[in-house]
Order: C-alpha cells, then structure tokens, then sequence
C-alpha cells in the first residue's frame, strides 16, 4: 500500500504517516521527516527572526553589451526605487514578445540602479510549479539545512512566509505565463512590504501592477548592439549591418545570436550573412504561443549557426537537440552525458556558449538555453531541407534524453537525503512530459514517468502525480498490454493516487478491477494480489464501508500470514490495518488484543524505535483510552 495518507479516527495503517513537529511562533511552521525525524535547531526558529544572509542575491549574468532602454530603466526607478506602501508591495510588470529583452533589462536594472533593496530573488515562473520551486529555493538560500528536513511543497510555504513577514526585498518573477500563476505570491506577500518585478509575454490581467511595454530595438539601438558585439576583439567590415538588423526585425536575441556568430567568423560580413539567411530560411515556427515573425528571426539564425558549428563540431548539434528536451533553465551538465566523450563534449558546450546557443554557469555546472532555440531543435523539419531537423535525429535526441533522465533519478522516493536531487530534476522531466507524445513513448518513458509520479505522490502531490501514473498506465496498456505485471502495478499505484487526493470515486472502482485481475493474472497468494486487495480494504474502510473493509482484511491477515509467515511486514502491517478496523467499528473487545500481538510481534521483529513500531504503540494507547474513556454499564 502508499503509505503517508491520513487513517480513518480509529487509528493508523503501517507503515505510519510521516512524523511531524509543529513549530509555534509568528508563522506555524509543520516539519515532516521520514524515519528518524531528525528536525534541525534553525528549522524551529519563527521565520520572522530569521535575517537573509548578506548580499544574498542570485541575478542571472549580465550581458557583455546593454544598449538603450534608458525610457524604460527610468521607469524602473521611478516605481521600484521609491518608498513602499504602507501594508503593500510595489509590484512591476514588463510585458512584451519573446526575445524582446524582458529578462536582460531587469537584470540590468537590479544589478546597476541603486534600488537600495536586500535580498534580491530571482524566480524563473513560467509554470505554478517553478514559482513554487523558487520559493523553496529561496527559504533554502535561507537556511541551507532545511532542503534536508522539509519536503518541497513546506520550503515553497517557507519561502512565501519570509517573504511575507520582512521588508525591503526585491522579489524578480521572470517569463510568468498567466498573471493567475503568480497571484498567489504576490496577494500573499503583502503583509509587510517589498518589491515584485515581473516580467511576461502577456499584457493584461496584471490588477494593480504598475506596467512597462518592452518593443523591439529602434534601428540605431539594433546597429549599436551588434556592432559592440562584433567589434569587441577589433575593427570588423561591418557592410550590410543595417540592413541584417532590419532584416532580423530589430528583436535584440536576433541581433544577439547573429552578432555573436559574426565575432567568431571574421571572413563573414553582415551583408553575407543575411544572404546566408536568405539561402537557408528556416521554417515558421508558432508552437507555444510563438510570435510568427519571432519564431522566424530565430529559427534563421540557428540553422545558419549550426551549419557553421557542424563543420569543426559535429558534437554540439546533437548536445543541442538534447538540451532541447529539458526544460530551459539549469540544465545539469550531468544530463548530456553519454552524447559526445567528455573532451568532444566540452568543446561542444564551449562553441555553443561562444555562439550564444546556450549559456553556461561555471558554479552550479548548469546550462541554459532560449526557449525558442529549443523549440526549433526538437521539432522535425516537415520539408527534410535542414539537417540539423531530420526526423530520425530529433528522435534520437529524444530517446537520449529520456534514457538519462530516467538514469538521473534517485532509486528511493523516501530518503530525505535523495530530494534535493528529486527536486533538480523535476522541471526537467516535467518538461520532457510536456515535449513528448504517447505515440513516442518508451518503456523507459513510462518508468521514468510512473517512479516520478510515485515521488510526487509520496510528497503529498497526488495532483500532480496523478496525470504522469495515468499516462504511464496508458502506455503500459498500449506496449506491455493490460494483463502485464507492470500495467497492474500502474493501475494499482494510479487508485492509490486517486485515494490520496480524495477521490475515492474513482480509486475504489480502479482497485476492485486491479485486485479482478491480479487475481485471475497472478493468482489468490501472489504479493501483489494481497496488496491489493489490502488496499481495496483500506479505501472501503475509508469510505466508511466497514461491512465490506472488515471481512477483505481479515482474508488479507490469514493469507499474508500462510504465504509470506507471521513475522513478515506485510503481515503485520495487516494485523495492525485489521485492528484499526475493529475499533473504527467499535469493537474495542477485538481492537486492543490485536493491537497487543502486533505491537509484541513488530518490536521483536523491527525493534522498539522502528517507525512502523511507534505507530502501533500510538493506535493501541488511542484505543485504550477510548476503551477507559467509555462509561461504566
């Protein structure tokens, strides 16, 4: 059975839900640890006494070369570098098309305008899901010791309660996708004050924030930016230079990229290049909400710049499509293992960098990349004209990257030690789901997907784990077929899902089939059979069906003992279950003997400080007082 869900008030299943301690001060804080439950002193501190660390900031890299913006910046000052509201936020929205330098001028700004604020965070909030990954990044930064005691939705409320109960803090939400995403943080973290800078391809919905529209480059801001660019390492022919700017529509990644791979081909002018452009038009690309013209711009210079790029590495290309299919930011370097060998791959990463692919951090040995470069790279080419999209290498980019996906995770769901790593590869898998299609899915895929889901689950996130076990089963049905062990196992593991979330709708049903076919697949005495018709038992009980619960858990009891013996987990697991049952019935007279034996029979087989044994002891000390608690006939 899952374990972690809340018993029924007549007591709890083993193995037992997580410990908890609940920590009394400004902001109640709930701390869960498995196991040994080892809660750290800082984790007890009330959140509003803890100071962030000095100078505590994580802005990306600047660029080597910022030109105009200066209405803009203005802007900036004007709303974010005055006094804060009393009881408020000071909340900034740039909004403007993709590639049109959002991110690069707030980055800017923060780092060189004298906004006076400490700490300064910057969250990458293209989903729920990434906001809340940085806030609990930000309550690690924090406190570092918690990644190890909290789970991830707990840092994400720490985080939010921080934030929520200090001032004079710069909050940075970068690429939000619907204003609805980041509501929530910013209605939360008006409490004491601070200021919200949020930058997004949408431009309205955004209530009470003051907002700056982000358009393209005017001309001469376009010619500045790639003439500063070429030009760094010496004079450059710098023919055709306004007309490639106007041919790339001004949009300053554009400008960036085709700069970029000017400075590293001396010969090539930019009246050569845009004739380049015109001998190798990529195809328009609108996936994901797209600007048409955008999607174009960029799709041009990546097959002008991997044509030369292929020539002295062919490696990086391919490092290309598999980055592709990660999400884009803070990619372990880890996850293109196996690509190249490590001096080709080195250089591939190097000579995407130089060519501004991709981007590299030295410190947490990550790289990124645009979205829409990613975009390019995983979508086959329809026509067959660009070889850097043939349909057979997108395909085997893709199959790379799920088989290192899958070799990245944890082989554990439940050690704490194991979530910070849990926690890094999740916007990537999450990614990779979103990127890929059932028809395209592996038996690696469903693995990955389905050990995913279970760790999602075990955090207390059935709402997310629920859709990655529906399409594992999906995909076990179409390539294993339905009687499979493994598609049993999804199904069983999807009901328990559904039970988690309180949908005990569409959970019992889901059982009933899965324990139907075990039974006809497996047999009456098979482990997995008499798991589930343990927890078929579990969710009638749950749903208060003790008519039904009672009689599958005392079959379950004699079978487990019969086939696995008496001292077996499993079994005593079903003895503690079947007793819970009893005093949910009210029959105390059953209950407390079967507590009695299980309580024995588990200290003498896992010892008096197993987890599994505190649960036992805490549900036979409920049922006595219950017992005491009743009035004399």
């Amino acid at each position: 059975m899952i374990f972690g869900r809340k018993r029924p008030p007549a007591g709890q299943a083993l193995p037992p839900v997580t410990q908890s301690v609940t920590v009394k001060g400004k902001g109640n804080t709930t701390i869960q640890a498995g196991g040994d439950a080892v809660v750290l002193p800082q984790a007890l501190e009330p959140v509003a006494e803890v100071d962030a660390p000095p100078g505590l900031r994580n802005l990306p890299a600047r660029p080597g070369v910022f030109v105009g913006r200066t209405t803009e910046l203005a802007r900036l000052d004007a709303v974010l570098s005055g006094p804060v509201p009393t009881g408020g936020v000071v909340v900034q929205a740039v909004h403007g098309l993709g590639g049109i330098g959002k991110s690069t001028l707030v980055t800017h700004w923060a780092a060189t305008r004298p906004h006076g604020c400490a700490p300064v965070w910057w969250i990458t909030a293209d989903s729920p899901a990434a906001v809340e990954q940085g806030l609990a990044d930000l309550a690690v930064a924090v406190q570092p010791l918690l990644a190890r005691v909290l789970p991830a939705e707990q840092l994400a409320e720490r985080g939010a309660q921080w934030l929520s109960t200090h001032t004079g803090w710069l909050l940075i939400l970068d690429n939000v996708t619907r204003p609805g995403d980041v509501a929530a943080v910013t209605d939360r973290v008006t409490v004491r004050g601070g200021r919200v800078v949020i930058t997004s391809r949408a431009a309205t919905g955004w209530r009470t924030a003051a907002v700056i529209r982000l358009d393209v480059l005017t001309p001469g801001q376009s010619l500045e930016l790639l003439t500063g660019i070429v030009t760094a390492a010496g004079p450059r022919d710098l023919d055709g230079a306004v007309d490639l700017c106007a041919e790339l529509g001004q949009l300053p990644l554009a400008v960036e990229q085709a700069a970029a791979y000017l400075a590293q081909n001396p010969l090539t002018t930019p009246r050569t290049y845009r004739e380049l452009l015109a001998r190798y038009p990529a195809q328009m690309f609108g996936e994901g909400g797209v600007d048409t013209a955008t999607g174009r711009s960029i799709a041009r210079v990546w097959s002008v710049t991997l044509d030369r790029i292929t020539v002295t590495h062919p490696a990086a290309v391919e490092v290309l499509r598999v980055l592709a299919w990660y999400a884009p930011d803070a990619i372990p370097v880890t996850l293109l293992a196996g690509v190249a060998d490590p001096p080709a791959l080195d250089a591939a990463i190097g000579i995407l960098a130089a060519y501004s692919m991709i981007t590299t951090d030295p410190v947490t040995a990550t790289v990124s990349l645009h979205r829409l470069v990613q975009a390019v790279a995983r979508t086959p080419d329809p026509t067959g004209t660009d070889p850097h999209r043939a349909p057979d290498a997108v395909d085997r980019a893709r199959d790379h990257a799920t088989t290192t996906l899958y070799t990245a995770i944890p082989d554990t769901i439940d050690n704490p030690a194991d979530w910070p790593a849990w926690r890094n590869l999740l916007p990537h898998i999450e990614a990779l789901t979103t990127y890929t299609r059932l028809d395209t899915d592996t038996r690696t895929t469903a693995t990955l997907l389905h050990n995913t889901a279970r760790f999602l689950n075990d955090q207390g996130r059935p709402d997310q784990a629920i859709p990655l076990f529906e399409r594992t089963l999906t995909d076990r049905v179409r390539v294993l077929g339905d009687d499979h062990p493994g598609t049993l196992t999804s199904r069983n593991n999807l009901a328990g899902a559904y039970y988690a979330a309180g949908d005990l709708g569409r959970a019992i049903p889901l059982y009933e089939r899965t324990l139907t076919d075990q039974v006809r697949v497996l047999g009456d005495d098979h482990p997995a059979t008499l798991t589930s018709r343990n927890n078929l038992a579990y969710a009638y009980e749950s749903a208060g069906d003790l008519g039904r619960a009672i009689p599958l858990y005392e079959r379950t009891l004699t079978d487990r003992a019969r086939v696995l013996g008496d001292d077996h987990p499993a079994t005593l697991t079903s003895r503690n279950n079947l007793a819970g049952a009893y005093q949910a019935a009210g029959d105390l007279g059953r209950a407390i003997p079967l507590y009695e034996r299980t309580l024995t029979d588990t200290v003498r087989v896992l010892g008096p400080g197993h987890p599994h044994t505190a649960s036992v002891r805490a549900n036979l000390a409920v049922a006595i007082a219950r017992l005491e608690s009743k009035p004399s006939p």
